[in-house]
């Protein structure tokens, strides 16, 4: 594929994460190859959480192509940059054509990247995971990297303001490849899981302590930190897809009027 803009815009959030005076801590980049398809698994924790992801596969000089929900390619500004990226929209009601392009892309020897959680953790841990990644991976026939972000849900996530303080650490954690046939994609899909649950507590362990201290939104409830529990964020979600559908639904009578 030809990237034109790619290339300076990865330059320019380096850039940008330089001047925020950011501590970007990376292991096990070694493992993303330096050829052929590969679908890179991260966590969801924030909304710049594709910037980072992508910064994972940097040392082995590749681009990650980004699933990403279709509102964002709507966006006017938003929209054409990612397109020119070759990031790959995904239709929530209609999965089938971003799953298609998933595959023809890993086959072509592409890196994808794919938020198995399908949207950002309020707990700050891993949700359950939809099926797709391992269904993917499986009819492309490529290896599952998971990727563990941490100290991204600190400069923009849901329900807390956008925070540029200097100095902070961002971890960025690539595992070892996982090979799924697809035969059973609940059980592997649980096998995936399991993986980044067991690297989450490795990287929230290796987490400078005094940036993370008991009581902090950031840091998950089992962690000692004050952010939801898995339970209660999932009722959070439910809360909030109600409440979009109620705005949706005034919306649609106010037309009618």
């Amino acid at each position: 594929m030809r990237d034109i803009t790619y290339p300076p815009i990865i330059l320019t959030a380096k850039t940008a994460f330089k001047a925020l005076g950011q501590k970007i801590v990376m292991t096990g980049t070694e493992n993303v190859p330096r050829s052929g398809g590969v679908l890179l698994a991260c966590n969801h924790i924030g909304y710049a959480d594709f910037v980072y992801g992508g910064l994972g596969a940097n040392p082995s000089g590749r681009l990650v192509r980004f699933m990403a929900k279709k509102e964002i390619f709507d966006h006017p500004v938003g929209g054409p940059v990612m397109r020119s990226m070759h990031h790959i929209p995904v239709d929530r009601g209609d999965g089938i054509g971003s799953y298609k392009a998933a595959v023809e892309y890993l086959r072509a020897g592409e890196a994808v990247g794919i938020f198995p959680e399908a949207t950002i953790s309020r707990a700050m841990e891993i949700k359950e995971f939809k099926n797709g990644a391992v269904r993917i991976a499986a009819e492309a026939g490529v290896p599952v990297l998971p990727v563990i972000l941490w100290g991204t849900q600190r400069i923009l996530t849901k329900d807390h303001p956008k925070d540029l303080t200097r100095g902070r650490t961002i971890q960025i954690r690539v595992g070892e490849p996982m090979h799924f046939t697809g035969e059973d994609p609940t059980a592997e899909t649980e096998q995936l899981r399991n993986r980044m649950v067991e690297m989450l507590d490795e990287v929230i362990a290796a987490h400078p302590a005094d940036e993370q201290p008991p009581g902090s939104w950031w840091l998950p409830a089992r962690h000692g930190g004050s952010a939801p529990t898995l339970e209660r964020a999932a009722e959070m979600d439910s809360e909030e897809k109600r409440e979009r559908a109620r705005r949706r639904a005034a919306k649609r009578a106010a037309k009618k009027r």
